[in-house]
């Protein structure tokens, strides 16, 4: 690991990560996580002051960089939450099978390599009725922002951690295999329109038939 991916980037992305619009959505999912709970890229631990300490049992804090690791330490210490570090990707969580009651995605699948594998890993360690709780910027809905998006990312995903800035959010989740019962949508305010578009919600994983 370099330098920049130790020290620098992880400090951009909390900057980027811990604005006022961010923050506002972020407000608006995590107090819905309960049980045991599977955060997948916990980064510094920008969520942890929106959990509701009454309904969450256990955190798993997903996280694959140190640098990350360590930023949130200190936020961990004030959350007074139960939380075990898992310093793997999103492609191998390294939990059994049904282990938690809520996954929990947050400005994160953007940076997962493989977002279809992580998200067969997500669906595999919910509990039956567990739910994924969800908020990600992704591929906008208007042709001429979208096309933006896909001019700037070549450019932008290499300073930003590999973040994709143009991908159908909504289609990964659906095509693997979960349902979302409920979704919302819309531009971030005093935010860039190709970096603003977010989606958020709640799903379930689909059983096979």
């Amino acid at each position: 690991m370099g330098l920049y991916e130790r020290y620098i980037l992880p400090r951009l992305i909390r900057c980027a990560c811990g604005s006022k619009p961010v923050r506002y959505q972020r407000k608006k999912v995590v107090p819905e996580a309960e049980g045991v709970v599977l955060e997948i890229g916990m980064g510094s631990g920008e969520n942890l002051p929106y959990y509701d300490p009454k309904r969450v049992k256990l955190v798993y804090g997903l996280e694959p960089s140190e640098g990350m690791r360590a930023l949130a330490e200190e936020k961990v210490e004030r959350s007074g939450l139960l939380l075990e570090w898992l310093p793997f990707p999103g492609e191998a969580i390294p939990l059994e099978d049904n282990r938690v009651d809520t996954v929990l995605l947050t400005y994160t699948l953007c940076t997962i390599p493989d977002r279809s594998q992580a998200l067969r890993e997500m669906k595999r360690v919910l509990k039956p009725g567990g739910r994924l709780l969800f908020c990600e910027h992704g591929l906008a809905p208007d042709a001429s922002v979208a096309k933006l998006q896909r001019l700037i990312n070549p450019l932008w995903s290499p300073l930003a951690g590999g973040c994709r800035i143009d991908l159908p959010m909504v289609d990964l989740i659906l095509n693997a295999g979960f349902v979302i019962d409920e979704l919302n949508s819309m531009y971030l305010p005093s935010t860039p329109r190709p970096f603003g578009y977010n989606v958020w919600g709640k799903a379930f994983a689909k059983e096979a038939v």
